[in-house]
Order: structure tokens, then sequence, then C-alpha cells
């Protein structure tokens, strides 16, 4: 039971840490009932401005990590949607200390056209894609998309079988194909092995 509530516990401070204290929409797998006092650490952050993604909690690799950055670096200037991930291990995380990093969910912000990624394994018992969704993606990438990624690649089952990289790399090609499409516009999640094309590359 002590396990259970801990894990709550964790699960209320990454769903506190990934609305940024204010969210138009968070989604993960499994909502926390309560939420703690966000946790505030910019020591955390990189000493590198302007990164796409941040490891406090090393999951990708060095090269992985790079491809991605490049990857939402072009997808940034494509098409203006601003899309971040961050891999953290709760109680190791900047938390709070990222909308300023980022320059995002801040009150009364007109640019709201990102997605956050906190990637987080609770110690291997939930599912480690939980999203943040400014309310501008919202049109190309409805709910109905995030329920459907976290359940095709944030699974326990899928990061056991796959790895956690494949998962992390693999849900954000598929935002970048969708966001890159013809009609800017998903509602399933595109199958793996994504052309370079489609990828913007």
């Amino acid at each position: 039971e002590n396990e259970s509530a801990s894990l709550h516990s964790r699960r209320s401070v990454v769903s506190t840490l990934a609305t940024f204290a204010v969210s138009p929409l968070l989604i993960h797998a499994n909502p926390a009932n309560a939420r703690l006092e966000g946790v505030n650490k910019p020591e955390l952050l990189p000493s590198e401005p302007g990164l796409n993604v941040i490891q406090v909690e090393k999951f990708l690799t060095k090269g992985q990590e790079k491809r991605l950055n490049d990857l939402l670096t072009k997808l940034e200037h494509d098409t203006g949607y601003r899309v971040r991930v961050l891999c953290q291990a709760y109680p190791r995380t900047p938390g709070l200390a990222i909308r300023d990093y980022w320059d995002l969910g801040k009150e009364g912000q007109k640019d709201d056209k990102y997605v956050v990624l906190v990637v987080d394994q609770f110690g291997g018992k939930g599912n480690v894609l939980n999203f943040n969704v400014g309310e501008g993606v919202k049109f190309a990438l409805p709910n109905v998309f995030w329920t459907r990624l976290t359940s095709k690649y944030g699974t326990t089952f899928f990061v056991k079988e796959n790895g956690i990289d494949i998962a992390i790399t693999n849900a954000i090609e598929a935002i970048v194909a969708c966001l890159r499409s013809e009609d800017q516009y998903c509602v399933n999640v595109p199958e793996e092995g994504l052309s370079l094309r489609s990828l913007g590359m």
C-alpha cells in the first residue's frame, strides 16, 4: 500500500510539473487526483540555452538526442510548432524551472503552438509518456491522437520489448510526421519506419 501511495505521489508531482501550473491540456495514462507543490530546480537545467531535448535522466544516446534536437529545430523553423522533450526520474527534475528555459506555458502567452513530452518511468509501473499540449496544437492533434500515442508507445510492455529510447523516438517521429503532413492533422498514429521526407529531412 505504501508503494502504491508513493507511486501516486510521484505521478501527482509529475502531473504538476508537466502542466507547468497552467495547462490547456495534459494527457497521460493515469491522471493524478491530487496536486502537490511543484518542484523548481533550475540547477538541473543545462547551461547551454535553446536545447529541445533535456535529459536529467539519460534515456537517449548522445546520437539520438542530437538527432531529435535537430529534427525539432527544423520542425519549429518550418512550421512554427515547438516540440520539447524532458527526460526525468522524479524527484530528479527541473520541474517548473523548465517554463522559463523553454519560454512555454506562461499566463497570457500568445504562442500556444507547443507540445512538451515529459518522460518518466515511475519505477517501471506507469506509462512513460506524458504530454502537455498547447491550445494551438489541439486542432492538428486532438485528444484521441494523444491517447492512441501513449497507448502505442508509452506502455510498460512496449518499453520492456523495445526500450525507452525507441518509445521516445517513435512518439516524437509520429508527432513530427503529423505536424508536417499535408493536412497537418492526425487522429491515428502513423506507422513506425517513417520516411525521412515525411520528417522534413
